[in-house]
């Protein structure tokens, strides 16, 4: 009698836990699965949003045409070295290659060519956005939430001052950054200007490729910090104050507790924020859609601003469907590799 009742007792539970799951997974399959198998289906395509002809198989050219590339060095001729035209020429095998990126040692050039050398200058620069606002914005973000951790008066003002920002549209955020680091008229420019006494001090922050990347990192610092501050608030009030007060009895001082008490007690909690901060980073679109459009000379293309124009203003959907695939693949790798690094963290 206690088996059966035991048995049906699992029956009925696993019969519930089916009927809360279930809008979910429908859901999950509906905007997440299917769009991701239409995608892959559509990588073997040359389908396009409005064209003529109509969509016909084409196995892995799209695949070729995004991965292949070709390293070579060129030598000094007469002082100078050869334009990539009179290169291609005298190499048949570069035909349809574009240079990506180029390094020159001494008298020799190296060249990493591909046939879309954007998908590479993208590649790199949203890896460099990523190492550019990881430490500044989980950094920002941790010392925001050890600030209003304190027990001091206005603390809950300022937990909401700073919180704001995340709940501002990236659009609107973007649009006001546009303005505050305009060259002429901006704000930013104004208080330098004001700081330095210098009247002519105008960097141009939008517009020149070795600010414009950094300009935007740290606008998506400011604008996401605040999200990341309540994860290290929730993690900091999860450690228990006794810690504290055993680290203070034996005579450590503030930066001690810090390192031994409240970096240990927030591990799991800094690999959270860590990855989540990195796959945001990944994400860049809307910043460099409506603050750059991917200039100056591509310096703030990314790969996922590059599917889309490659998807939609291009019409190329096969294609763009590609680049988003390879960079999802090449994102869930780094993801994996994030969360094994972090997880033997903490083994002794």
């Amino acid at each position: 009698m206690t088996l059966r009742t035991t048995a049906r007792l699992g029956q009925d539970r696993a019969w519930d836990v089916a009927s809360f799951a279930a809008p979910a997974m429908l859901l999950f399959a509906s905007f997440i699965l299917l769009p991701l198998l239409l995608a892959a289906t559509a990588t073997f395509t040359n389908h396009r949003l409005v064209s003529p002809e109509p969509t016909r198989f084409i196995g892995l050219d799209n695949y070729v045409r995004l991965l292949s590339v070709q390293t070579l060095s060129v030598e000094k001729e007469t002082g100078s070295y050869p334009t990539w035209r009179e290169t291609r020429q005298a190499r048949p095998e570069l035909a349809g290659y574009r240079p990506a990126f180029q390094l020159e040692l001494g008298d020799t050039r190296y060249v990493l060519a591909a046939r879309d050398p954007l998908f590479y200058r993208s590649l790199i620069n949203t890896f460099l956005f990523a190492i550019l606002v990881l430490p500044l914005q989980c950094g920002a973000a941790l010392g925001l939430a050890i600030l209003v951790n304190q027990k001091l008066r206005g603390r809950i003002f300022f937990r909401t001052v700073y919180f704001a920002p995340v709940v501002t549209s990236m659009v609107v955020a973007s649009i006001v950054w546009s303005f505050l680091l305009n060259t002429d008229r901006g704000l930013i420019n104004a208080i330098l200007r004001v700081l330095l006494g210098n009247p002519e001090l105008s960097p141009d922050w939008l517009g020149s490729p070795s600010l414009a990347l950094p300009s935007i990192a740290l606008m998506s610092a400011w604008q996401g910090a605040g999200f990341q501050m309540l994860v290290f608030l929730a993690g900091l009030q999860s450690i228990p104050h006794e810690q504290y007060e055993a680290a203070t009895l034996m005579g450590a001082n503030a930066w001690q507790r810090f390192v031994h008490v409240t970096l240990p007690g927030l591990r799991n909690t800094i690999i959270f924020v860590l990855v989540s901060t990195t796959l945001l980073a990944f994400g860049l679109f809307t910043q460099v859609d409506v603050m750059t459009l991917g200039g100056p000379l591509d310096s703030t293309s990314t790969v996922v601003y590059h599917a889309v124009r490659k998807g939609f203003e291009e019409q190329d959907i096969g294609y763009g469907s590609t680049i988003t695939l390879v960079f999802f693949t090449i994102v869930l790798g780094v993801s994996l590799l994030q969360r094994r690094l972090g997880g033997n963290g903490g083994k002794t």
